[in-house]
């Protein structure tokens, strides 16, 4: 075992948990593409707010988790937005 932790393949597997609900990956995005604009929209929203939350804290790690996650939300609202204008 290395000091990062086990090798990739055994037991590496860890439950990713949302930092909020509504940036939850796992749940099932709408079939109507306003809706799915909304999900997004309410991802970014929601973890903007935990993003400030942990600045006032100071927590390094979460809240570089948080810029992680605030990117990809950010980039699946933009999809929805183009798919959105497409429709």
């Amino acid at each position: 075992m290395s000091a990062f932790g086990p090798p990739a393949g055994r037991d590496s597997w860890t439950p990713v948990v949302p930092m909020t609900p509504a940036s939850d990956t796992r749940r099932v995005m709408p079939a109507s593409t306003p809706a799915r604009l909304d999900v997004a929209e309410a991802a970014v929203v929601s973890l903007a707010a935990e993003q400030r939350r942990l600045e006032r804290l100071g927590l390094e790690w979460p809240l570089a988790r948080a810029a992680r996650e605030i990117r990809y939300w950010r980039f699946v609202r933009a999809l929805c937005a183009i798919a959105a204008e497409a429709a």
